[in-house]
């Protein structure tokens, strides 16, 4: 923190890039207020409607979201759905206990276990059973409306954020986030880095005062009710920013990127259809991450083959024949599914997830690649496989998706195998990259680096020691790029380092000519590497 004249300038860390000007709006717990108890039936009918209610709103925020933010949102409504716990707190209510007294002692006593817990994964989940406690200790008190009153333009303050308040929020007319704790690789920031919104992380004590701010997420700072001059030089940066961020989209409409006379390719990260509305997204050279996540989500239910199908075609179809690239279901870890990832497993991040849940429940997997191989004939198809470890989980898989495609061929409907690659985000696949035959390589680098630096990504305590530049990860990347290079197998990254300037020099460096950035970013990285190419620096 830094004192002034006329205000105070706090110092955190950068999520998102932006700029935001306008009222410092406070969002905390709200859940002090007073509530009259009815009789003991009248209090269990209040809770059951309540959670019936909580459910519905996150199931409405979850199709909002999409992809990895709705995953999260999941583990929410299948605790509100886990009958077990429930029903321990309709005993409290019977023995006596308010429906607010008996939710709020039942979801403390969940939070204190999961923060007690060794492993950080559970210790993460500790703000979504908060979130999930307030939000239903406020409906029951009259206070539970699914949208947040923050006005247009306003700096959102909080101690930490969960998606489903991020979501809650109307972005559309600006402003930005200042979180007193947070974490720049947290799923809500990168929700804010999705959306365009600026997001600073790790302020510190904030006191709760009404004031003028000013958010600047290129310097990771805070101003409260800074001075004239401060504000103009403010204005001066965020014109400056808004100026380049026009030059950069200009930028886009040139053909090609080339960092030493090489072309590098750029493609786009979504996270469901609809992704592709984005202005940008027609620039990009194909489409080098579809997460189909969002499927397992958006429905309550597992979703059937023609619902894939019909999925996967639109964006082969908005692609006309530019390369897309789908990775088949991503779930476990830190994005359980009812019905099908495993419950209870002690460190979910290095449980069955990924390719190794989709191999042992053949039955789901199944339906996936046969609406992956009906797509392959309609268009420039590829599919990958996420978290594999070994060449022989890869030939499984391989030996699965042939399978299916032979017996859909044999009853006449036309299906092929596209080309197969596979994430590298295991540092055991990076290290024996020579053993896979495949046809491409997607880095992975979120979960390399988390799984390298031994970081929880989403643990705002590690954040200093969460560096995805550390030479441990680099050489990974170099060497990965190097087999592609010497084997003529095509290598990209499609992790958040592809769409940090920061990271640029370094990546190209490293070898690597094919990134996959989110939408919003597209034009920014292409400016940047046009720069990189005629010798500035970075800005």
């Amino acid at each position: 923190m830094q004192g002034s004249a006329t205000g105070l300038a706090y110092r955190g860390r950068t999520a998102s890039i932006g700029f935001a000007h306008g009222p410092l709006v406070r969002v905390g717990a709200d859940t002090n207020g007073e509530r009259v108890a009815g009789n003991l039936a009248e209090e269990a009918l209040a809770l059951r409607a309540v959670i019936d209610a909580a459910s519905g709103q996150i199931a409405d925020l979850a199709g909002i979201a999409g992809g990895e933010a709705a995953q999260i949102l999941e583990f929410q409504v299948a605790l509100l759905e886990d009958e077990d716990f429930i029903q321990a707190i309709f005993a409290s209510i019977g023995d006596g206990d308010p429906a607010d007294v008996a939710w709020r002692s039942a979801l403390d006593a969940q939070i204190a276990d999961y923060n007690s817990a060794a492993d950080e994964y559970l210790k993460a989940r500790s703000s979504d059973l908060a979130d999930l406690r307030d939000r239903v200790i406020n409906i029951l008190r009259g206070d539970g409306g699914p949208a947040l009153e923050i006005p247009s333009g306003a700096v959102v303050c909080a101690d930490d954020l969960p998606p489903s308040r991020f979501l809650e929020i109307d972005w559309s007319g600006g402003g930005g986030l200042a979180l007193l704790r947070g974490s720049p690789t947290s799923h809500v920031a990168m929700l804010a880095r999705a959306r365009g919104i600026p997001m600073v992380v790790q302020l510190g004590a904030i006191p709760d005062v009404r004031a003028n701010a000013l958010l600047d997420g290129e310097g990771a700072t805070l101003e409260l009710d800074p001075s004239a001059e401060q504000v103009r030089l403010f204005e001066k940066r965020r014109e400056s920013h808004r100026k380049s961020r026009a030059s950069a989209r200009a930028i886009l409409r040139r053909p090609t990127a080339s960092w030493r006379g090489e072309r590098i390719k750029l493609f786009i990260n979504i996270q469901r259809v609809d992704d592709l509305e984005h202005p940008d997204a027609q620039y990009a050279d194909g489409i080098g991450l579809m997460r189909t996540e969002f499927l397992l989500t958006e429905r309550g239910s597992l979703p059937d083959e023609e619902t894939q199908f019909q999925a996967y075609d639109a964006v082969l179809r908005w692609a006309d024949q530019r390369p897309v690239t789908i990775r088949t279901f991503d779930a476990g870890g830190d994005k359980p599914v009812a019905g099908f990832t495993l419950d209870g497993e002690a460190n979910p991040f290095l449980g069955v997830r990924g390719l190794r849940l989709c191999l042992a429940r053949p039955e789901i997997f199944a339906i996936q690649l046969r609406a992956l191989a009906r797509a392959a004939v309609r268009g420039n198809l590829k599919v990958m496989f996420p978290m594999v470890t070994s060449a022989a989980e890869l030939e499984a898989g391989r030996k699965l998706f042939a399978d299916v495609v032979q017996r859909l061929q044999a009853d006449g409907i036309a299906a092929m195998l596209p080309e197969l690659g596979i994430m590298v985000e295991v540092p055991a696949a990076a290290l024996a990259i020579t053993s896979f035959k495949t046809s491409f390589f997607s880095i992975g680098s979120n979960d390399l680096a988390q799984y390298v630096l031994a970081c929880d990504r989403s643990n705002g305590a590690l954040a200093p020691l969460m560096d995805p530049l550390h030479p441990a990860v680099l050489e990974l990347i170099a060497r990965t790029a190097e087999h592609g290079r010497r084997a003529a197998i095509s290598v990209s990254l499609c992790g958040d380092m592809a769409s940090d300037p920061r990271c640029l020099p370094a990546l190209l460096n490293c070898g690597l000519r094919e990134l996959s950035v989110n939408a919003s970013a597209l034009a920014q990285i292409k400016q940047t590497i046009d720069r990189l190419s005629s010798g500035g620096g970075l800005d």
